[in-house]
């Protein structure tokens, strides 16, 4: 995948983004099907209007302007397919690449701040992780295996804290996140923290990422 945070050590470290290669929508839709085998659906995208850009919905005050889906059933959309996704994106090249949680991975949600934290200590801790991605509305997903919203809650009490006193956020069933290069109007493009690989095929339990995640976002609060 392209779409990539180069240097991740120094980077995770700074907690700065550096520009990164791009690669077309459509690419990387037919990419995270044929490679990844995850669901891709296409979302919303951005059009010029007076010389400005906006979400495709037509709501001005968009909060994730060419970043969401597009209707209620969205999740009927999605397809594993890298023939099906090169279809949906042909019709729709601009619209934004989403994938479904809650199939083949779920998202543990965090500030971008306490995201960078917990990148350090894992590395410290050499723990394997999955793709990370990061937003134009500083927030980082640490990709996991699916079921995490079922053993979160538990696994956060267990280490001392309230899920509800924490910022974060478990995406499972119902959810989805935006993948690069997705962009969020003018505030930039969804990339990647940690790239998706060959060497991280196999997706962490959230077991072994919610220490580092908890200490980091109640160190972030």
């Amino acid at each position: 995948m392209d779409e990539t945070i180069a240097g991740a050590r120094n980077t995770q470290m700074a907690g700065q983004i550096p520009q990164q290669r791009g690669q077309s929508l459509l690419e990387a839709a037919v990419r995270y099907a044929e490679e990844r085998h995850w669901d891709v659906f296409p979302g919303t995208w951005l059009e010029t209007v007076d010389g400005r850009q906006r979400c495709s919905c037509g709501d001005a005050s968009c909060p994730a302007p060419g970043a969401h889906p597009t209707r209620p059933d969205w999740a009927a959309q999605a397809t594993g397919s890298a023939s099906g996704a090169r279809r949906m994106w042909q019709d729709r090249p601009t619209a934004s690449v989403l994938l479904p949680t809650g199939r083949t991975f779920d998202a543990l949600s965090v500030p971008e701040t306490a995201g960078f934290l917990a990148l350090a200590r894992m590395e410290r801790m050499e723990l394997a992780l999955g793709p990370v991605t990061l937003t134009p509305d500083r927030r980082m997903h640490f990709f996991v295996l699916p079921g995490a919203s079922a053993k979160v809650p538990a696994l956060v009490r267990g280490l001392g804290w309230s899920l509800s006193s924490l910022d974060l956020a478990i995406l499972g069933e119902g959810s989805y996140v935006a993948a690069p290069p997705t962009r969020f109007g003018s505030r930039g493009a969804a990339q990647w923290a940690c790239r998706p690989t060959p060497a991280n095929r196999w997706l962490p339990d959230a077991e072994e990422l919610i220490s580092p995640l908890a200490y980091a976002c109640g160190r972030d609060r």
